[in-house]
């Protein structure tokens, strides 16, 4: 696969020959990652109504007066005024009348993440209007990273990387949770990414997926789920490994094993041309021949770039066809409730002969000796 970088031009040229083969006119984002993966930067967001259009000729931001010069600094679109004393309304009819057909049947995609108050006021100046989310349009042409992109995750990996062996460094029993993810935040912030989650999962709390970070004690014999991940220069990182202290629980290893095998089972199935579909589903079968079906309860992956969580999402129904130069996660697990969870993740980067793994972390679980600190790590 040969990759290039691609410029602003070449995003708008992709977005709208999107646009043309889904039968979209306009497209409306608020201040975010869409407007930010366009065009490098995106307007200060607060209450008042900014949004960029994007229609199948012209492109316009409605603005707010005392943020038009910085943004005119930054790109050369043209933009629509107004001022707190004036309201949005003109303006945004303005700029509205300038990127489509305001007498015919028209077909909008509306940013997902933007603010509520932002979409009911453009659909009130677009009565009948049909309504796609914008995910389904910007977002499958997102999906498909240049070489830039490419590169600034693979930068963040090995941010991630960084902070994992730190946290893998300094664990120790009578920690928190909360004191391992605070020097997972500073190993970040050093590099100078911004801390998006740190999720330290002890014991029993490894059987919750998403456990909330706190005040539980680390203790001998703990299985410890570690999943974290920061953002630089615009993109994300993501990874989820496994710390022991001092010895394993009765089961561990088994279970590992099992978690172990389905990832390899998704880094297999995964190739361009097969549905989405057909990575779970090769995760998921591991586990249920192995019997733990029932305790593997969420999808196997989602996407990965500006955001944390984008598309391609690795689900059991997805029906997206995988493409070279797509992102995202493979990260099964098997949570067994009172006693530990195991999750393994690894962000891919699919190329045409397969997924390159962007972390060069192993998957073997760092067993952290603190009774006789003479005998090392996994790691």
């Amino acid at each position: 696969m040969i990759m290039h970088y691609v410029t602003i031009e070449e995003r708008f040229t992709r977005l709208r020959h999107r646009m043309t083969d889904d039968g979209v006119d306009l497209l409306v984002f608020g201040p975010g990652t869409y407007v930010e993966w366009l065009l490098g930067f995106h307007p200060y967001p607060d209450e008042r109504l900014s949004l960029l259009l994007v229609g199948r000729q012209q492109a316009m931001f409605v603005m707010p007066a005392l943020n038009a010069a910085d943004t005119q600094e930054r790109s050369d679109l043209p933009l629509v005024t107004w001022t707190d004393a004036q309201g949005p309304a003109y303006a945004l009819q303005t700029a509205l009348a300038a990127t489509c057909t305001l007498n015919a049947p028209l077909c909008v995609g509306l940013d997902e993440a933007m603010r509520t108050d932002f979409a009911l006021t453009v659909l009130d100046r677009l009565p009948g209007a049909n309504v796609v989310m914008a995910r389904d349009v910007a977002g499958t042409v997102r999906m498909v990273k240049d070489q830039e992109e490419y590169r600034l995750l693979k930068e963040n990996a090995a941010i991630a990387d960084r902070a994992m062996l730190h946290a893998m460094a300094t664990i120790r029993p009578g920690m928190t949770e909360a004191e391992v993810a605070e020097g997972i935040t500073s190993a970040f912030v050093a590099e100078g990414a911004r801390i998006k989650f740190a999720i330290v999962a002890a014991g029993q709390n490894g059987a919750l997926p998403h456990h909330h970070t706190g005040a539980a004690v680390l203790s001998s014999g703990d299985a410890i789920v570690i999943d974290i991940g920061a953002r630089r220069d615009g993109y994300c990182s993501d990874i989820t490994r496994m710390a022991v202290l001092d010895h394993k629980p009765q089961g561990y290893a088994d279970i590992h094993a099992i978690v172990e095998a389905a990832v390899q089972a998704a880094l297999k199935a995964a190739r361009p041309g097969v549905p989405a579909s057909s990575v779970d589903r090769a995760a998921r079968e591991v586990i249920e021949h192995a019997g733990y079906g029932q305790y593997f309860v969420h999808r196997t992956g989602h996407g990965l770039g500006m955001e944390g969580h984008e598309g391609p999402f690795i689900t059991e129904t997805s029906e997206t066809i995988l493409e070279a130069g797509m992102v995202f996660s493979i990260e099964p697990g098997i949570y067994l409730p009172g006693r530990f969870g195991i999750r393994l993740e690894e962000i891919v980067f699919l190329r045409e002969d397969g997924p390159e793994i962007l972390s060069c972390l192993p998957r073997t679980p760092s067993v952290i000796a603190t009774v006789n600190p003479s005998i090392t790590h996994n790691y």
